[in-house]
């Protein structure tokens, strides 16, 4: 016999684990848990324990020992007939009397025994109830159960007054113990551990009937097999645990009784100490306080409730609620009745973001090397955004109006192990402020000169910002593949405005390139990468975030969106921040492929969302602690530019009187200006009000980011000014508006064709051809792809109708995608020529897929009108 486990033990003795353990544990075995095992030897000594546990616990009078009498009588042997045996048992009988029917055992071998059993696994069974030895035992036949034919066993009870409580400890695998508290002698059959019934047919038992005969009975108790013992070892006997009846729910009423007047009476023993003190915390020795603090504020710095600063002020005399600010005086009254010293806090101007952005950049502690901000600058349609297209490998270029860069785009490129990070800035003259904002905040200025064009207006105002902000200027000598290129010419010219290459001695770097084909790319970032070691670059990613603001926008469904570059430390996603004159906490952050992050480390261009309003461009941002500093201080600077602009446009002079009483003799133009991004604005209400012309100036009412709605129109139409849209479209209730109240509206997607027709209004040479006339709006409901014909838009015709030749603008989200033509117009699979409001139709435009769900086509013709 192998090991076995405690909780094995357990469920054959009956006992729990826990029994057994700490019984083990006495004898000096080394038992830890039910998990352990034990070996034979002490198997035997915990059973050993457990029977003389039970034997001297038992409430039960031990019966004297009376001689068991056996008479066999053997009976002449018939083929297939086995021996006839009857047995007389002669024992010890209580007043009450058990009437049992045949006890069915699997071997049909079992001894009626009046005793209580103790058996084991092996089916042996031993008689605690009679000292007596049973001499009478049967034999199996080779392994073959017998089977009585004419035997009749008698179990003959003598009358024994004692009272015996029959108590039956089957330690098999059944798990059954049973205290049975009724009189009650039953018969019990103990397992023989042969179960195999002969496979030979046996005569059946004609005479074979067990007559339990007992004198004096004073109750009849029937029980029908109620305890049959079917099986050996570990899995014989019944699964049913509780398998007393009659007196087992009197007797666990009792128990339940006993155990809850048991746990009352240990209930009230147990000291009920009532809730813990509070362990206040010491008091700080000195409270730093600010004037109109209050109770809450103080309670935070002491410690201490604010109940019970309340309640202490109204002991000295002061009738405040939690909320009530506080003055110097009462603060330091209530210093000292706490016994610290009051100290008033040095304030600090938060709202000046200039001052605290060169604070952090001057901080070296913990600095880490950074990747290098390199802008791009020039001339129009010298390069630029080809060369940035290049280093990208993507298609900047074809999705601008024009091919011109209309705002300042940031992106990060991986040369080799390193990271650079361009700003491309637009090339033409309105933009100048946004080049001059790009000059400031970059490390290294990459100057991109035609070679068949040389050096132009664009070129020289670059590099007057680059000498202005001190940044190094490498020289891009761009479209040395074309046939009339001249480098030389190039670097001639640039050696008049101080730019001198290393070759003639000078500290300027130069590089001849083609943007177009790529070649001498990997040169011009290797000599990037050069002269950002030479700078040592380096910056602190621990402090929190600052950097300046590259575009800002007003998108239709994120709300204000603003491009940052971070210069300082790390902005995280949650982050409160203030912007420029706005303020909010940082709700989005992606970078310029539209991925999501989760921070920015310095020199990374990302565009955030989350800011109460759209800042401008070229605005700092700094990271605070909280978000309540952060409103505070984005209202104060907030205020504080509506008075400088207040104060601005009241300031009278006599110069500007004199102004004045000449300009009433002037004609005004008035304009409201709306562009999807900041520096569009700027730019174009910069370039408008330079427009020189004889007795008539340009008024810039309103100029915003964002879609042209019903307030620009209201706006315009009180005023009587013109609105000018560049990059956006009306809303539908702005442009039905704008029909009735016959307020004029010019859209615009290049910046010079805005410029030139103002310019031309204004002179009164303004006399059109053609005007736009939109013919229709389309709803895109669904898309479709084809392999030969490209992106068709599946929708219906919201408003007006679409004809075959209209031109089209795609329209998301209130700004223009896409300009260009249709290129073909269907209903079903038909070619028509014309779809009208309230039908569905299929559409295609040329050279254009990027279509979505959701986009708007409007459709337009070019009208000619009369020259007024």
């Amino acid at each position: 016999m192998g090991k076995k486990r405690i909780y094995e033990l357990a469920k054959e003795l009956n006992v729990s684990s826990k029994q057994i353990v700490d019984r083990a544990d006495k004898a000096g075995f080394t038992i830890k848990n039910h998990m352990s095992t034990v070996d034979d030897n002490q198997e035997k000594q915990i059973r050993k324990m457990f029977s003389k546990g039970a034997s001297v616990s038992s409430h039960q009078a031990r019966p004297q020992p009376t001689k068991s009498q056996h008479s066999t009588t053997h009976v002449t042997k018939k083929p297939g007939e086995s021996h006839s045996t009857s047995t007389s048992n002669h024992g010890s009988s209580n007043h009450s009397t058990a009437r049992n029917n045949d006890s069915q055992n699997s071997n049909h071998n079992a001894h009626s025994q009046h005793v209580t059993t103790h058996s084991d696994n092996r089916g042996d069974s031993r008689n605690h109830n009679s000292t007596a030895r049973n001499d009478n035992r049967h034999t199996n036949n080779g392994g073959r159960a017998t089977t009585n034919s004419t035997g009749s066993r008698h179990n003959q009870s003598q009358n024994n007054h004692s009272n015996n409580r029959n108590e039956t400890h089957n330690n098999s695998n059944n798990r059954n113990e049973s205290h049975n508290n009724s009189r009650n002698n039953s018969n019990r059959t103990t397992n023989n551990s042969n179960t195999t019934r002969s496979s030979r047919p046996a005569t059946a038992s004609t005479s074979g009937s067990t007559n339990n005969r007992t004198s004096d009975n004073h109750s009849n108790n029937y029980s029908n097999n109620a305890h049959r013992n079917t099986g050996s070892g570990r899995f014989g006997g019944s699964l049913n645990r509780n398998n007393n009846r009659g007196g087992s729910r009197k007797f666990n009423k009792k128990r339940n009784k006993k155990q809850r007047k048991q746990k009352n009476q240990r209930l009230r023993q147990v000291e009920h100490h009532g809730a813990p003190e509070r362990k206040e915390r010491p008091l700080p020795k000195v409270l730093e306080y600010q004037d109109g603090m209050n109770a809450q504020d103080l309670g935070k710095i002491l410690h201490r409730e604010p109940a019970e600063i309340v309640k202490k002020l109204f002991m000295l005399g002061v009738m405040v609620n939690q909320n009530q600010s506080l003055d110097k005086d009462t603060i330091e009254i209530l210093a000292a009745d706490y016994g610290i010293t009051a100290q008033e806090k040095v304030h600090q101007d938060l709202s000046n973001l200039d001052k605290i952005f060169e604070k952090e950049e001057t901080n070296t502690d913990h600095q880490e090397s950074r990747p290098a901000v390199v802008t791009i600058m020039g001339h129009v349609d010298h390069g630029k955004t080809t060369l940035l297209d290049h280093l990208r490998h993507s298609h900047i270029t074809a999705g601008e109006a024009g091919g011109i860069t209309q705002a300042i785009g940031a992106y990060q490129v991986r040369h080799g192990d390193n990271l650079i990070t361009f700003l491309d800035t637009p090339g033409h003259a309105a933009f100048t402020e946004m080049r001059a904002r790009g000059a400031n905040i970059t490390d290294i200025t990459v100057l991109v000169v035609a070679a068949d064009d040389g050096v132009m207006p664009q070129t020289i105002e670059a590099i007057n910002h680059a000498k202005a902000a001190k940044t190094p200027i490498i020289v891009a000598i761009n479209k040395i593949d074309k046939p009339d290129a001249n480098p030389q010419h190039v670097t001639d010219q640039l050696m008049q405005y101080g730019l001198i290459p290393e070759s003639n001695g000078g500290d300027t770097i130069f590089v001849n390139i083609s943007a177009k084909f790529g070649k001498n790319i990997d040169e011009l970032l290797d000599m990037i990468i050069l002269e950002a070691e030479m700078l040592e670059l380096k910056a602190n990613p621990d402090q929190p975030g600052a950097g300046s603001v590259i575009e800002a926008r007003l998108d239709q469904g994120q709300g204000p969106v603003a491009t940052l570059l971070v210069q300082q430390g790390t902005l995280r996603v949650g982050d409160p921040i203030v912007v420029g004159n706005t303020f909010g906490r940082v709700r989005t952050m992606t970078n310029e492929r539209g991925r999501d992050l989760k921070k920015a480390t310095p020199a990374m261009p990302v565009s955030i969302t989350g800011l109460n309003d759209v800042p401008e461009a070229g605005d700092r941002f700094v990271v605070f602690a909280d978000e309540k500093t952060a409103r505070s201080v984005g209202e104060e600077r907030a205020k504080e530019a509506q008075v400088e602009e207040r104060r601005q446009t009241t300031r009278v002079t006599l110069d500007s009187l004199f102004d004045s009483l000449k300009e009433g003799e002037m004609k005004e133009v008035d304009i409201v200006i709306k562009a999807d991004v900041q520096g569009s604005v700027e730019a174009l209400a910069n370039s408008l009000q330079k427009i020189e012309v004889e007795g008539v100036k340009v008024n810039i009412i309103h100029a915003a980011v964002g879609a042209i709605n019903e307030s620009d129109v209201a706006l315009a139409e009180a005023s009587n000014a013109i609105i000018i849209g560049f990059n956006v479209r009306p809303t539908p209730q702005a442009k039905s508006q704008a029909e009735s109240d016959h307020v004029d509206i010019r859209l615009h997607q290049v910046i010079y064709n805005a410029i030139d027709e103002v310019e031309s209004a204004m002179k009164g040479m303004l006399a059109p051809t053609y005007k736009e006339q939109v013919t229709g709006q389309v709803e895109v409901r669904d898309i479709f792809k084809a392999s030969k014909v490209g992106t068709i838009a599946g929708g219906m015709v919201v408003d007006g109708y679409v004809q075959k030749n209209s031109k089209v603008r795609l329209i998301r989200d209130g700004v223009v995608v896409y300009t260009g033509e249709l290129n073909s117009l269907k209903r079903f699979k038909d070619d028509v020529n014309e779809v009208k409001q309230g039908f569905e139709l299929g559409l295609t435009i040329k050279d254009f897929n990027d279509i979505k769900v959701g986009d708007v086509v409007e459709a337009y013709i070019m009208k000619e009108v009369p020259v007024k």
